[in-house]
This record gives structure tokens, C-alpha cells and sequence, in this order.
């Protein structure tokens, strides 16, 4: 019995000694990958224009936003082939797609009922944003491929259809920073400072 016992304990300790040896053998450290990525073809450094492409987003005041115009007649044609299958002909939503055009205006509180519908009219607090979600996520199906002369008839569509500007306007880049929206005064920048933390935010 105590040879047998013996005989394990060699054997377990065999093949942990091989196990430590195969492991000295390979010098890379795994925790931080392999020095050689080139060992396994991946990652490239990517083009001007691959940058281009990417770097789309455009900010509250404007910035970003490209040349371009549109009506809201000539988005309403775009958003009937292209928005309405999701979010439904007048905006109203088609589960579980949100609702775009409508909701409560005017004084309301949204914490008083989670059911509000949060719509473009109500809830969004620049009309730069509208654009930029746009342009770069919608239609779900082909995200990207609306051109900016389409995203700005869409946006100016959607904007026309909540009362924010009126029909027959061209939109542009400088019309559409100029939009107040109404939840505007609902949010507040984030003034935040390091060491602070939230003793800052008001």
C-alpha cells in the first residue's frame, strides 16, 4: 500500500515538474499578451480617411456639423421609406422602437409617471444631437447611410412635426444650432471639479 502510494506521489510530482518546465519554456507573459502581434495578424494602424469616417460627432453648439441643407417636405419622404417601418408614420412608435413625435408639453414633471413618453419635442435638449443620433446610428437597418443633405431634411421633419420650426424652412448647420429646445431648461451642465465630487453639482 505505501508503494502504491509512493508510486502516485512520483507521478503527480513528475508531472507538475513537467507542467513548471513547459511553462519556463515559453518566455512570453501572458497577463500582457504577446510582445509579437504580428505573430497572430492582427491590428493595423488605420487610414486618414478610415479616421475621417469615424470622427462624425458633433457637439451641442454646432461644432462638427457638416455642410448640407434640407426641408421638412423633403424629409417627409425620407422618414416614410426609411424611419416609419420602426417609429411608425406620424412618429408614434412601433414596439419596441420609442416614440419620436408628441408627449406632454408644458409643464409636467417626468418623475411623476415613468410611462411619459420621453419624445423629441419634450425631452431632447439640443437639436444638434437630433442630427448627430441620426447621421450616425439611424436607419437601424443601414446606420450611416443617410447623406447630410438627408439627415438634415429628417431632422427638420421631425423638428417641423413637434411645432419647433416651420414648415418650408431649409435647415443648415447654423439653423440648427440656433434651435432652442423646449427641455432645454431641464438639464444642467455637469460642473464637477476634480476633489469635489458631487459637493459641485447643483
Amino acid at each position: 500500500m505505501m508503494r502504491a502510494l509512493g508510486g502516485v506521489r512520483s507521478v503527480v510530482a513528475a508531472a507538475v515538474l513537467s507542467i513548471v518546465a513547459g511553462c519556463r519554456l515559453d518566455s512570453r507573459a501572458d497577463s500582457l499578451g504577446d510582445d509579437n502581434l504580428k505573430h497572430f495578424g492582427l491590428g493595423h494602424t488605420p487610414s486618414a480617411a478610415t479616421l475621417a469616417a469615424e470622427d462624425i460627432d458633433v457637439l451641442p453648439s454646432g461644432v462638427g456639423l457638416p455642410a448640407g441643407s434640407g426641408t421638412p417636405e423633403e424629409g417627409a419622404k425620407i422618414y416614410a421609406a426609411s424611419c416609419a417601418s420602426c417609429h411608425g408614420a406620424n412618429g408614434e412608435g412601433i414596439a419596441p422602437y420609442p416614440q419620436l413625435i408628441g408627449g406632454p408639453k408644458g409643464r409636467f414633471d417626468f418623475a411623476t409617471d415613468y410611462k411619459i413618453p420621453r419624445t423629441i419635442g419634450n425631452y431632447w435638449p439640443y437639436a444638434t444631437s437630433l442630427y448627430d443620433y441620426i447621421r450616425r446610428a439611424m436607419p437601424l437597418t443601414a446606420p450611416g447611410s443617410l447623406s447630410a443633405d438627408e439627415t438634415y431634411a429628417v431632422s427638420a421633419y421631425l423638428l417641423s412635426r413637434e411645432g419647433l420650426i416651420p414648415s418650408g424652412t431649409r435647415l443648415d448647420a447654423k439653423g440648427l444650432a440656433a434651435i432652442e429646445m423646449p427641455a432645454r431648461k431641464h438639464f444642467v451642465m455637469d460642473d464637477r471639479r476634480a476633489g469635489s465630487g458631487g459637493r459641485r453639482v447643483r
